[in-house]
């Protein structure tokens, strides 16, 4: 521990021991500053709020306890470790059940103190940095692209929602968006200048998830070295997005439900109950209705979650949106990746508005994104004939028209001829058909085979999509 801008407070009447405690604290490579009273703490200017305060019980004046009430009143939170006599334990556990991190009896060993230091530093640096990463989450209203009749329905619900506090349950397919909704929610509501806090229910172990959502405290279980406080906790006065909350096992269901409904719960190890305001969005893609019918989801939770159902619906049912995704997708990668793309090829949007796209928004993002990094000029490179084979054959071979365009088989017949004839017949090499549509030469020459591409139609044919303008 050598972080010389971590700073820590000392506040006891004796000098010596004042002392001794500060020259501890900078034989670790902190930074330390002494106070002889809780009133010359109160009093002195504190332009920088310390990582930890050691406090001695018994003060002159206003005692330790006093001091630490001071500090709750201010909504100042700092790590308090208090260091007591013998004869102060009771006051001491009236300390604890108010919130100080830890105490130590005299006459302590160093490195204890030390220990104990290190404890509330790493406390608050997590909880710091959690808190910060959420406030960076710069989403909001604006980031919802489209047009569509089913996405409008969407902002509709979500004006209606959002100004209250009341519950709302997301359901839709994977990459649809849950969490930017969930964000655009929190951002048009009273709480938005308050934590967003987020946890993805399915992406953490069932055996840690409780300790993630309530915290725990120091000992709780095997590995649990220092006190940590939950998303719960953190979010207070914010958002809590639970994000696939299909996935939480039965046994934490209970305990999750009295959270939502109470708004209140125990950490792991401890007997406190902790209180907190907080609102949640939660989110699922699986058929909740048909898992109460199996037993795998509380009856009573699903009703207290589902206050305010919002149906997301997938990309194939907004396909009018996509032309509009593309080009949003494109300006920011480009924007991120340093490129000047200013144009994308009406055939290949066409063919982009017309794919199932599995894995809606977000596949859909990805695909842009590898067509950006292809792209070496100012016209966006669709690798269009990579698209169907990533895709399950049953959806490849049924893909759905959109209005008047082609079909995906034609489409990408059509795709692979113009870049032969731009290529004026060359397969490989710089400028050939193949670097043109981001294909190995024998993955072309192989789809060429497979779609019945003869010389005589990219040599002679003339009846090719328009493009784009």
């Amino acid at each position: 521990m050598s972080d010389t801008g971590t700073l820590v407070y000392v506040v006891d009447d004796d000098p010596s021991a004042r002392e001794g405690v500060a020259s501890l604290i900078r034989s670790a490579g902190l930074t330390a500053k002494t106070f002889a009273s809780a009133e010359e703490f109160l009093a002195a200017p504190r332009p920088k709020i310390p990582s930890c305060l050691v406090l001695d019980v018994s003060l002159p004046g206003a005692s330790g306890l006093d001091l630490q009430q001071e500090l709750a009143k201010s909504d100042v939170k700092i790590p308090v470790i208090f260091l007591t006599g013998h004869g102060d334990i009771p006051m001491t556990v009236r300390a604890l059940k108010a919130g100080a991190a830890n105490f130590l009896t005299k006459p302590f060993d160093d490195e204890e103190l030390l220990n104990a230091i290190r404890q509330c530093i790493t406390s608050d640096e997590e909880e710091r940095l959690y808190l910060e990463s959420e406030i960076r989450s710069e989403h909001n209203f604006d980031d919802i692209v489209g047009k569509s009749d089913a996405l409008h329905k969407v902002l509709e619900r979500i004006a209606i929602v959002a100004p209250t506090d009341s519950t709302v349950l997301l359901h839709g397919e994977t990459g649809t968006g849950k969490e930017l909704i969930a964000r655009a929610i929190h951002n048009l509501s009273p709480r938005r200048d308050r934590t967003f806090g987020r946890i993805n229910c399915a992406a953490i172990p069932s055996g840690l998830l409780e300790s993630e959502l309530f915290g725990h405290e120091k000992g709780a279980f095997t590995g649990a070295l220092i006190q940590k406080k939950g998303r719960f906790e953190l979010a207070d006065h914010g958002s809590l997005f639970l994000d696939e909350i299909g996935d939480i096992s039965p046994e934490l269901q209970p305990k999750l439900l009295r959270a939502v409904q109470e708004q209140e719960f125990e950490r792991l190890g401890s007997a406190k109950t902790i209180h907190v305001d907080v609102r949640i969005i939660a989110a699922t893609h699986r058929d909740l209705p048909a898992m109460i019918r199996d037993g795998k989801f509380r009856e009573d939770l699903f009703y207290r979650l589902n206050v305010f159902p919002i149906e997301i619906p997938p990309l194939r049912e907004r396909r009018g949106d996509i032309p509009l995704l593309v080009e949003y997708f494109v300006s920011k990668l480009s924007r991120q990746m340093g490129k000047k793309i200013k144009s994308i090829p009406q055939q290949a949007m066409e063919v982009l508005a017309n794919a199932s796209w599995p894995g809606n928004v977000r596949e859909l993002e990805n695909f842009i994104e590898r067509s950006v990094i292809l792209t070496q000029g100012s016209e966006l490179n669709v690798p269009i004939a990579e698209l169907k084979d990533e895709m399950p054959a049953h959806r490849a071979n049924s893909v759905p028209t959109f209005h008047s365009a082609p079909t995906f088989h034609d489409a990408e017949r059509q795709v692979i001829i113009d870049a032969l004839k731009a290529a004026s017949g060359r397969i490989a090499g710089e400028g050939g058909a193949a670097g043109r549509l981001g294909l190995k030469r024998t993955t072309l020459q192989n789809k060429m085979r497979r779609l019945n591409i003869s010389r005589a139609e990219w040599s002679q044919r003339t009846d090719k999509i328009p493009a784009a303008s």
